[in-house]
């Protein structure tokens, strides 16, 4: 098989792509290493294990994102000049 350039674009996706690329070489050499019969369950084992680190990791990963993104807002947000005179209360309604 040719080699693939692939280009992450987001530290996400370059997290992911390590860590989808680690779990892929771990689980050809425990392939390779578990013996006659134990096959299956080793590398079903290991596919589980991993599994679950790699989404905690996404997840982890994904929401932090978020939080950072709303840090952002709410720092420039703080740092917008309020108008200058601007008339905060309710009209008067008039009589009749």
């Amino acid at each position: 098989m040719e080699p693939v350039a692939l280009y992450a674009r987001t530290p996400l996706e370059r997290l992911l792509m390590e860590q989808a690329l680690a779990m892929a070489q771990q689980l050809e050499v425990t392939g390779n290493a578990a013996p006659d019969g134990q096959v299956l369950n080793q590398l079903e084992a290991l596919a589980v294990e991993r599994g679950r680190e790699f989404t905690r990791q996404a997840l982890e990963g994904a929401l932090q994102r978020q939080v950072e993104d709303v840090e952002k807002k709410l720092l420039h947000a703080a740092h917008v000049p309020a108008t200058v005179g601007g008339d905060t209360k309710a009209r008067r309604r008039a009589r009749s």
